[in-house]
């Protein structure tokens, strides 16, 4: 449950004083060094188990928060797992999960799209990694006091956060992989989720391992990805 992290009822403004405004050349520079950065940035399935302080995750997370959402509701949740024997059992639920894709549920399109990644069932970094972010979306959210209020736009909402949350680890200099087993109901169970709560993306952040390899893959080129008018 949760305090109301939005007005409601009439509109409130204050002035915009955080808006921070830069010379042209200045901001051309600046978005050259963003991407520089970002492009940097692979996904990752080798980790080490070196530890990450708790507050790089904890800043990475106040990050996500500050996200646009739907109506400023906020529908997410971040549980964040370093506990061996909880990520042990995670691990558990995920690769029965993939088995089962691999085997029963996934079409061979799907397998043939995969194929480059070089991904299977088997998925040791769950427990490798020194931290796992399970992220929620919430359908609603219940108040201290046990009232309920819609929310809207959950997915859209979740995968910004979730975008705020994989380019802050990066920038703070973790590696991260957005691992998606499906069905991923046993992370409510495991990690004492409600119902209304979905699974949307198992977060995998830490250290990437010293021999890591990552597919020799590419981005689309900015003119296959944008249309000015």
């Amino acid at each position: 449950m949760s305090r109301l992290p939005f007005n409601q009822g009439q509109p409130a403004f204050i002035p915009l004083s955080t808006f921070q405004r830069y010379p042209e050349p200045e901001m051309v520079e600046r978005s050259r060094a963003f991407y520089a950065d970002i492009r940097r940035r692979k996904t990752v399935r080798e980790f080490t188990s070196q530890p990450v302080p708790r507050e790089v995750i904890e800043n990475a997370l106040r990050a996500a928060g500050t996200a646009p959402s739907g109506a400023n509701h906020q529908p997410w949740h971040f549980a964040v797992v370093s506990d061996p024997e909880l990520k042990r059992k995670i691990r558990e639920g995920a690769e029965t999960e993939e088995r089962e894709f691999y085997t029963h549920r996934a079409p061979q399109e799907w397998k043939d799209a995969l194929a480059p990644l070089g991904t299977d069932s088997d998925k040791p970094f769950l427990e490798t990694a020194p931290y796992l972010i399970a992220i929620f979306g919430q359908k609603k959210t219940v108040l201290d006091d046990g009232s309920e209020i819609k929310n809207y736009y959950v997915p859209e909402s979740v995968s910004i956060a979730a975008g705020f949350l994989i380019a802050a680890l990066h920038h703070a200099g973790l590696a991260t992989l957005t691992h998606t087993p499906s069905p991923m109901n046993f992370l409510n169970q495991l990690l004492d989720r409600p119902a209304h709560e979905k699974p949307y993306i198992l977060l995998v952040a830490g250290y990437p391992a010293d021999d890591c390899m990552v597919p020799n893959i590419g981005k689309k080129p900015l003119e296959e990805i944008a249309s000015f008018f």
